[in-house]
């Protein structure tokens, strides 16, 4: 009988503690983190929005013990300034694209598509998840005091430009902003003039000729921005090769590391898991955006002028060469560059012959 009496009281208090733990006591008396992320996106574009729609997502997951105060492009920093924002902890973390740091952390020229490589969304989660690239990331990252969370997919870019541009000479003497690295390297071998400039500053440079033509992101965002009032020819690869230079640009989410590693394993686990489903939310919702948006340009006189295979051909001569001069940056960009090229080997995308005379 004590016996009996020992074990039912055991049992009570196991019950007692284990439903004290999803009492709202107990979850009011949870740790909450109050993080600060500003993004690339400026107010009122598609992107931004949702962004938004993100840290609503984030506290749902976790119960509301982490709340994100998002913040549009320039709001608490320079675009440009947001990596060393996060990393002195003046923002918690920054939802930036990737390869605006390729002039500090090389790598990440190779964290999101350059021209004529990797060329399909699912190729570059192929990568990130299947080949080690995301490993790879966060080893490169936490060496800048960061945690790179996970990338965000998001769409092809446009060029945008205020006079015809029909054919790879053409580009020669343009005036042409573009993300920086790799990219800029490669428009310069075709002759252009690159400028880097953020995307909130595109639509004022293109207005006073500052600049000819434009790098930006895609259809929906960039006509948010205004730039089909400005510029009226976008212009885009063949229908095989819509985009020759960037045709997977991938934004991320990045953290403080000391705001990282201060949040329990369960909820780093959750906020994850709530990048990775946001990533394709949100290149679905961008996607929906464009379908929507392509009619508007129609309507505003705007003219789509195709390059021909010719003249992907042409561009694909002069960025080979450019991918290995990168890629002998450091380690992270060897390595990096070493898994992309066995898999665009094994899809065909480069031949042996293609990369003759070439080596890391």
């Amino acid at each position: 009988m004590k016996e009996n009496r020992r074990n039912f009281i055991r049992k009570l208090a196991t019950g007692v503690a284990a439903s004290s733990v999803f009492s709202p006591l107990a979850i009011a008396q949870a740790p909450r983190f109050r993080w600060r992320i500003q993004s690339a996106w400026d107010a009122g574009t598609v992107g931004y929005s949702l962004f938004q729609k993100f840290a609503e997502r984030v506290k749902e997951l976790t119960d509301g013990q982490i709340e994100i105060q998002t913040f549009p492009a320039g709001a608490v920093v320079g675009t440009f300034d947001m990596f060393d924002a996060v990393k002195t902890g003046v923002l918690d973390g920054m939802h930036p694209f990737t390869l605006y740091w390729a002039g500090r952390m090389p790598v990440t020229a190779f964290l999101s598509s350059y021209p004529l490589g990797l060329d399909r969304p699912d190729q570059w989660e192929t990568w990130y998840y299947g080949l080690g690239g995301l490993e790879l990331a966060r080893k490169a990252y936490e060496e800048q005091g960061l945690f790179f969370v996970g990338p965000v997919q998001h769409d092809y870019n446009l060029i945008h430009s205020k006079k015809p541009i029909k054919s790879f000479e053409d580009f020669k003497g343009v005036k042409l902003r573009v993300p920086g690295g790799m990219i800029a390297e490669i428009f310069a071998a075709a002759g252009a003039a690159t400028v880097l400039l953020p995307g909130g500053e595109v639509y004022p440079a293109l207005e006073r000729g500052v600049i000819d033509a434009a790098d930006f992101v895609g259809p929906a965002v960039n006509y948010n921005l205004g730039f089909h009032q400005v510029a009226k020819y976008i212009i885009m690869g063949p229908p095989e090769t819509p985009c020759i230079h960037q045709p997977v640009d991938l934004a991320d989410i990045t953290i403080n590391i000391n705001r990282w590693r201060a949040l329990p394993r369960n909820l780093q686990e959750r906020f994850e898991a709530a990048v990775h489903e946001w990533s394709w939310i949100h290149y679905a919702g961008i996607q929906k955006a464009n379908l929507e948006t392509w009619p508007k340009y129609k309507a505003a006189g705007v003219q789509i002028i195709r390059l021909s295979t010719v003249d992907v051909r042409k561009f694909r001569r002069v960025a080979i060469p450019i991918w290995f001069k990168w890629a002998k940056q450091d380690k992270y960009t060897r390595e990096a560059f070493a898994s992309q090229l066995e898999y665009m080997k094994a899809l065909g995308y480069v031949t042996d012959a293609d990369i003759r005379g070439l080596s890391l």
